[in-house]
């Protein structure tokens, strides 16, 4: 049945340690579930691994044939019994109180949270016959994770060994205190001996066939032409894999090209650390004579056995033949004067269950002489005469000891000891750990410490590395990761410094440091740590029934036991301890309740493995150990200490030199004293680039906070990390230079930060002093390896804006450059856009810097005559950032960027135009010079260029107004300054107002004045301005202009379309009324100016009345002025009347230029009406006709009221006003009332 099972389902499961051993086993995996009589008790079992050979048929033994006579083969290497040599049945050659471990190593797999139990067969059996057995039971059982290893502890055996060895003097000193103080060993009767030889010579009769024995052939087919091994026997070896190594099986239920959750560095570390040489491991140390302990797992066959729900690895030696109906049998050989008995019965039930055997032969005889044979049914052994049992009780007992063991044994690490005294209903179980410890204050004198502390660590390496990885099994890697660390002491075993460091490494793998928090389905965050994984939340912690049995004696019975089972009888008690079966040990990955917490834990694991790693290393002039009270001074550089641009490019170049790919791997030992290549250099390669990650986290999340001290604290241990790093290898990976890309990014955001906040600099400067004692002891394991200097450049806190300025473009400029160096994959690309806009920012606010720089000396140089050098000087950098800036933009087709850029740029080209105007010899402002129009027509181009880059208002609407307001405003600046300040010397009158009118309506283009934004008023404003500049243009040209009528006519109708514009314009503000005010007294002076040359009355009548309505009109611009006014008087009264003093006028309007414009307005309209009067007096003396005559009259009392209060000098301006306002309103009745009736 075997050897059928095995050729027919083979699988992947772990190999043998050496080739030997693999070459002379088969591995298979045999599943088959059994539902056994009428009691219905499930059993399945999978063969995982077996070293026999197919079963061959068994020799049937002839009558009166004598067992007592040695067959010629017998103590032969024989292949159908299996590398034992088959010296007893089921059992080995000594007990090995290490044989689970052995197993639990070959099949990693299983180990933690699949199986239940992991032992020898014989172990089981023996559980599981203690209500029926008076034997003692002594085994030792170790937990880790979900699965319990049980190991014979053989006192007699064992404390024989410890007069020779010592090893377990501790527990032979535990036994004589705790259970027999007389002990005195015990031999073996001769009936024991007579009984395994008879057993070994009937065996290999079976085998043989001789004596006259008639062999009962079994035909044995090789599914797919397997063929049984001729060689059986193997050459042992070492089997305990290397600690760092995880199984080369492929596991049942996953996919090889499927990853999970596993994260692809942790993925990537740990496949580096698994490549250390043969001789760096601890296969060499573990394998050594009797260090071995017996760690090799030498069973025929690996059986992962599902009794029930109870998941047991075990491991059988049991000699399995053909023959009969059944492909595969057991042979038994029986004394007939002994009859079978229960224990008996369950021990063969059991055998053949675990085995998957379904049938016994039974060979009896009488003092070494073969009677007869026996064929029986594995589902018939419970009910033989004499050894009738019940498979529910034995279920039952599996249930309950699997129960009391799991809820009591509860410490990975501690080794604990299951004891039944021969004779004794009572089962105890002891915490030999804990008693070790009180006993010699010495754990380590505990033989099992160490497979403990490797099989822990080999478990949670398996779970890293699982193709099918579950974060809530984060929980229980922790934990086996923490009592592995617990139990090993790198002081009394260096030895194992490599499990330790990489143990703290792999635990600082499972805190994810740049996970975003998970949100519920309202957006709220469920937890601020995404770490928070427990692997057994839904079970309870504590309960009523938890206690009820777990010590079921009174402490004083029996103080120095864990628990005690008070009668085993209480085992066959159905569901008697099934409430705990379901309590599993608390696995809860720790809470971190914030980004910093989370790192500060990784942190503090990767400072232990350095200090592992540190301490593993000799060197004859090592560097002494930091004293904590003593801080590693973090000092920042003032403007003296700014070494200059040139150093700064210096530094740079020699970095980049560093890093970049080199042809030529030279491994030298570092400065430490490592060699590459060993555990140690890869190991403390993956701890400071850990320790890089974190103080990166945490450096990203006090920028968030704005904390920018603390953040350039952070990035800088990160790149002095990443400088010990690239000194202890040559050629940097893609993804080391990549995250060494993204801290130079965020230094250079921290550097920029701290530019644009000078501010806060004493706060700044206050976290970025602070040091804890770990980041000093990381700092000086760096220490070790560099003199962690070579980022000095870019991670200093500067007092110098500009010099700040300079090194956050710099480090932007060396991260593009080693992006450049990586291959070029998405997330590559990504984040070369990403630093590309980075460096375009920060060259533009370099650029701004310069401008506003070169503008600061010019308003102090204001009066001095020239252009000094150190403002050309500016011009040129900045000119020259914006230019760079700008191609970086261009580079990532960011149009929106480049065209505020070229905004700037043009900004800066009118600076350069205003410090060109030409000043006269009295200081005074001198004519539009060439160099001004120059500029000024520079930066119009910079401006087109940046609304070509928008190409259209939809793309970005706020920069495209923008810059449609910077460039409205050149040109309007432009034809202004033309205007006021005429090259007459150079062009003519003519030329200049085709210019200027040129100029002014390009401004009016791009000046939007139908939109509504926050810009619109100011639109309006210049609109309007524009409109009345030029109408005052066509004015005075008008006035001075001489000869041709067609020009003429064309200035008068220009003059009066802008006035009219200027006026709807100025209508729609309501902070303008002094500006409209204005164009209206001009409109009246361009009416006057037409009446002086006209010849007839009737014509100067109409023109005077027409600049009479635009008087009229002015009411709106003096009502708007008298509520300024009255505000104004308002406020200043209420201040008076606060403080006792005065305060001066706050209010938007001109006070001056109010009265100079009423003086005008008062004039005007005094003049007006002087004429009207005087043109329908004449016309009345004339004519004769009296039609006029209200309106003379009404004319006359205006005039006579606006010359009395033009009289008195004293009259406040408000009242002026009114009166005014008055005049205005009557002048306005009249003539509607003439109006009306005329028509």
């Amino acid at each position: 049945m075997e050897g059928r099972d095995c050729a027919a389902e083979s699988s992947d499961s772990p190999p043998r340690a050496t080739e030997s051993r693999e070459s002379s086993r088969e591995v298979c995996d045999l599943k088959q579930e059994s539902i056994l009589g009428g009691n219905e008790v499930k059993s399945t079992a999978v063969v995982k691994y077996s070293a026999a050979p197919p079963p061959a048929a068994y020799a049937r033994l002839q009558e009166k044939t004598d067992l007592k006579l040695p067959p010629a083969n017998w103590l032969r290497g024989i292949s159908q019994l299996g590398q034992m040599g088959a010296t007893s049945l089921g059992t080995s050659k000594k007990s090995k109180p290490f044989s689970s471990f052995g197993m639990a190593y070959d099949f990693i797999d299983c180990i933690g949270n699949d199986v239940d139990v992991v032992s020898d067969s014989e172990n089981i059996k023996k559980l599981l016959k203690i209500p029926y057995s008076k034997s003692h039971v002594s085994m030792g059982v170790h937990r880790v994770g979900r699965t319990l290893l049980l190991d014979e502890l053989d006192i007699q055996e064992l404390f024989m060994t410890s007069s020779q060895t010592g090893d377990w003097n501790w527990l032979k000193e535990l036994y004589q205190r705790l259970v027999d103080p007389k002990w005195q060993r015990k031999k073996k009767s001769r009936e024991q001996f007579y009984q395994k030889a008879i057993l070994s010579k009937f065996l290999y009769y079976s085998i043989n066939g001789d004596c006259g024995a008639e062999p009962v052939p079994t035909p044995i087919a090789q599914p797919g032409g397997t063929q049984p091994q001729e060689n059986p026997i193997a050459v042992e070896g070492s089997s305990w894999p290397a600690p760092l190594r995880t199984p080369a099986s492929v596991p049942e239920d996953g996919n090889p090209q499927e990853q999970g959750n596993v994260p692809l560095e942790a993925t990537y570390v740990l496949e580096q650390v698994a490549s250390t040489p043969k001789e760096q491991n601890l296969t060499t140390f573990l394998n050594e004579g009797e260090n071995s302990q017996g760690l090799k797992n030498d069973f025929v066959r690996n059986i992962l056995w599902t009794f029930e729900d109870i998941h047991m690895l075990v491991g059988s030696n049991m000699p399995i033949f053909g023959g009969g109906k059944y492909p595969a049998v057991s042979l038994r050989l029986r004394d007939s004067n002994k009859p079978i008995n229960i224990l008996t019965g369950i021990d063969y039930w059991l055998d053949n269950l675990m085995c998957n055997v379904p049938e016994l032969v039974m060979c009896f005889h009488v003092n070494g002489i073969v009677q007869r044979y026996e064929m029986i049914k594995t589902e018939d052994i419970p009910n033989l005469d004499n050894s009738s049992f019940s498979t529910k009780v034995v279920k039952d007992i599996a249930q309950n000891i699997l129960s009391f063991l799991k809820a009591n044994c509860t410490k990975e690490g501690h080794t604990y000891w299951l004891f039944k005294a021969s004779g004794s209903d009572i089962v105890k179980l002891y915490d030999l750990t804990t008693l070790c410890e009180e006993a010699t204050e010495d754990k380590y004198q505990n033989p099992f410490t160490m497979p403990v502390a490797v099989l822990l660590y080999k478990v949670a390496s398996n779970m890293m590395m699982k193709k099918v990885q579950n974060r809530k099994h984060y929980g229980i890697i922790r934990t086996l990761l923490l009592n592995c660390i617990k139990i090993l002491d790198k002081e009394r075993h260096p030895q194992f410094v490599q499990i330790i460091a990489s143990a703290n490494y792999m635990i600082s793998e499972l805190f994810q440091l740049d996970e975003p928090p998970k949100q519920d389905e309202n957006g709220s965050n469920l937890n601020e740590n995404s770490d928070s994984y427990s692997e057994d939340e839904d079970l309870p912690e504590d309960s009523d029934e938890n206690g009820s049995f777990s010590n079921g004696s009174d402490p004083s019975d029996d103080s120095k036991a864990v628990a005690v089972i008070k009668s085993v009888g209480e085992l066959s008690v159905p569901e008697k301890y099934k409430s705990i079966h379901q309590i599993r040990p608390s696995c809860t990955f720790p809470v971190c309740h914030d980004t910093e917490e989370r790192c500060r834990v990784v942190l503090n694991y990767a400072l232990e493995g350095l200090k592992a790693v540190d301490g593993s290393i000799k060197k004859e002039s090592d560097l002494p150990a930091a004293d904590p009270s003593i801080p590693i001074p973090l000092k920042y550089a003032d403007e003296s200490e700014c070494t200059g641009h040139k150093t700064l490019k210096k530094q740079i170049a020699l970095f980049l030199d560093k890093v970049g790919p080199t042809h030529k791997t030279v491994k030298l030992p570092s400065q430490s004293g490592m060699i590459p290549d060993t555990w140690q250099y890869q190991m403390k390669l993956n701890l400071i680039f850990k320790a890089s990650r974190a103080y990166f986290v945490l450096s990203d999340a006090a920028t968030t906070l704005q904390k920018y001290g603390r953040a350039l604290r952070y990035i800088k241990l990160a790149l002095q990390s990443l400088d010990a790093y690239c000194c202890l290898i040559n050629n940097l990976s893609p993804e080391v230079l990549f995250f060494l890309s993204q801290c130079l990014t965020l230094n250079g955001d921290i550097q920029l930060m701290l530019a644009q906040n000078a501010n806060n600099r004493a706060a700044y400067q206050e976290e970025y002093s602070y040091q804890t004692r770990e980041d000093q002891e990381i700092l000086h394991s760096l220490h070790r390896e560099s003199s962690c200097q070579a980022f000095s450049w870019a991670t200093e806190l500067y007092m110098d804006l500009e010099y700040q300025l300079s090194v956050s473009c710099k480090c932007y400029e060396a991260a593009n450059e080693l992006l450049r160096s990586c291959d070029q994959h998405v997330h590559v690309i990504e984040q070369q856009t990403q630093v590309l806009k980075r460096l375009g920012n920060s060259r533009n606010e370099i650029g701004v810097f310069y401008m506003n720089q070169a503008a600061a000396v010019q308003t102090e140089g204001a009066a001095s005559k020239g252009i000094t050098m150190v403002e050309q000087e500016l011009w040129k950098k900045s000119f020259s950032y914006f230019e760079k800036g700008i191609q970086d933009f261009e580079t990532i087709d960011d149009e929106t960027n480049a065209a505020l850029l070229l905004c700037n740029t043009g900004r800066l080209m009118r600076l350069c135009a205003q410090a060109h105007a030409p000043a006269g010899s009295d200081l005074k402002r001198g004519e539009f010079s060439l160099e001004e129009a120059m500029y000024y027509n520079k930066a119009v181009d910079y401006y087109l260029k940046a609304m070509r880059s928008l190409s259209e208002w939809e793309k970005h609407p706020a920069v495209w107004d923008s810059v449609k307001w910077e460039l409205s405003t050149t040109y309007f600046t432009m034809a202004t300054l033309e205007q006021d300040y005429a090259p007459l010397s150079r062009k003519a009158q003519e030329q200049i107002e085709r210019e200027v009118a040129d100029s002014m309506m390009k401004s009016l283009k791009y000046c939007d004045i139908h939109t509504e934004s926050a810009r619109q008023p100011l639109c309006q404003y210049r609109a309007a301005t524009i409109h009345h500049r030029l109408a005052s243009m066509y004015h005075n040209s008008l006035r001075n202009q001489v000869g041709d009528d067609h020009f003429r006519k064309q200035h008068r109708s220009l003059a009066d379309l802008h006035y009219n514009k200027a006026v709807k314009l100025f209508l729609l503000l309501k902070d303008a009324p002094c500006e409209l005010l204005r164009v209206q007294l001009e409109r009246v002076a361009f009416s006057e100016f037409q009446m002086a040359n006209q010849i007839s009355n009737a014509s100067k009548l109409k023109t005077l009345s027409g600049a009479l309505d635009i008087i009229i009109n002015s009411e709106y611009s003096f009502q708007l002025i008298q509520g300024e006014l009255s505000c104004a008087q308002s406020l200043q009264g209420n201040c008076q009347a606060l403080h006792g003093m005065p305060e001066n006028d706050s209010s938007s309007l001109n006070e001056e230029e109010i009265i100079n414009l009423v003086n005008m307005f008062e004039a005007r309209l005094s003049f007006l009406l002087f004429q009207l009067i005087k043109l329908l007096t004449s016309k009345r003396k004339n004519s004769g006709v009296s039609d006029d005559r209200l309106i003379l009259k009404s004319y006359k009392h205006a005039y006579s009221t606006l010359l009395r209060a033009t009289a008195d000098k004293d009259i406040p301006l408000i009242q002026r006003v009114e009166v005014i306002l008055n005049l205005l309103k009557q002048l306005s009745s009249k003539s509607s009332v003439d109006e009306t009736g005329s028509v």
